[in-house]
């Protein structure tokens, strides 16, 4: 099966930026939908952004629009989140996944933005 394994993450203070990695192995995701998740503690799960198969199309939750841009290298095998001006809200360990029907979920990658 395919597991997904997110990077990148770490200590930044408010706006910073950080790249964020999503790669996966077992086989290939080119043909599938994605999408970055984060959760912060004591909250659900949410959307941040997702990226169709070729890259053409793409969509930001509202709080991170104008700040991060989503990307993918599918020759590689690896979805991206490039984050720019955090704010400590934007504090969640961040998640990768399919959309629609979801893979496993990995570990994450922890985000803090300190003020």
């Amino acid at each position: 099966q395919v597991q997904l394994v997110e990077s990148g993450g770490g200590l930044v203070q408010a706006g910073g930026s950080l790249r964020l990695s999503c790669a996966a192995s077992g086989r290939t995701f080119s043909n599938y939908n994605m999408g970055w998740f984060r959760q912060a503690p004591g909250k659900e799960r949410e959307l941040v952004a997702t990226i169709n198969w070729s890259g053409s199309d793409t969509y930001y939750a509202d709080s991170v629009k104008g700040r991060f841009t989503i990307s993918r290298d599918n020759a590689r095998n690896t979805v991206y989140l490039q984050m720019r001006s955090l704010k400590p809200e934007d504090t969640a360990v961040y998640y990768c996944n399919r959309r629609g029907v979801s893979l496993n979920w990995g570990q994450g990658t922890q985000v803090t933005v300190s003020s």
